[in-house]
């Protein structure tokens, strides 16, 4: 609750709408949005949806405390999916669920909520999910690129190598990576269970990425991981070349 008061009180000062888009055991679903006039591409950042996982969010608030999300773009922030199993440092929701797997058989209240949400707002340019690894050893990204113009993988793996390691493993989550970076090969709308990115990439975005921090590492060290990949991202997405 005190998380989600802080986004509440530093997203209002920044100029944010905040809306409460649902409540789960008292712990509200909230999004920041923030529109600029003009043309602007349209950012989704997301985090929280695992519980175990609180650099994320603190990520997106440093974000915010640091006035990052400025007019380059038309801004769309879920910074706390699971605020239930934060609470309990779960990954689960308090169901057991695991969150990311609910974006196709939508069990969850939670990712009900999210989804209505998501139905209300228009096409994304770019969406950036925000996770933690526990099995990993240093930074590592998932890409999602169907848009035709040229992917940000690289440029974001070389920003983050210049402040701690990348995962190198040839192979991570049980799919080939390269370099810290994974491009899933084959249609993920197949697979039984769809985690945010395919449900994101399905529906509203031709263009996504999943940063994941080695959670071994302190949590001031993920928080500015997180920062940085998001930085790199954003700058290079707005202004490409």
């Amino acid at each position: 609750m005190a998380l989600a008061a802080q986004f509440d009180a530093l997203g209002g000062v920044a100029g944010f709408r905040v809306e409460k888009f649902g409540e789960v055991a008292g712990f509200p679903l909230f999004s920041l949005t923030k529109r600029t006039p003009g043309p602007r591409p349209r950012i989704y950042l997301s985090a929280g949806i695992h519980g175990d996982e609180p650099a994320p969010p603190l990520a997106l608030l440093r974000l915010l405390e640091r006035g990052f999300f400025d007019a380059r773009a038309i801004w769309f922030v879920c910074p706390l999916l699971n605020p239930v199993g934060l609470a309990a440092n779960t990954r689960e929701n308090a169901g057991g669920l695991d969150l990311n797997r609910d974006y196709r058989h939508l069990v969850s209240a939670e990712i009900r909520a999210h989804i209505t949400w998501l139905q209300r707002q228009p096409p994304f340019d770019l969406a950036l999910i925000l996770h933690e690894d526990w099995e990993a050893k240093g930074f590592y990204l998932y890409e999602l690129n169907r848009s035709g113009r040229p992917g940000l993988a690289e440029t974001i793996i070389d920003a983050v190598r210049a402040v701690g390691p990348i995962e190198l493993s040839e192979q991570i989550d049980g799919r080939p990576a390269k370099g810290g970076i994974i491009r899933p090969p084959g249609d993920r709308r197949l697979l039984e269970q769809w985690p945010e990115s395919v449900y994101l990439h399905a529906h509203h975005t031709a263009v996504s990425y999943g940063f994941e921090t080695a959670s071994g590492f302190s949590l001031e060290e993920r928080i500015a991981v997180h920062c940085l990949a998001v930085e790199t991202a954003v700058a290079k997405f707005v202004t490409p070349g």
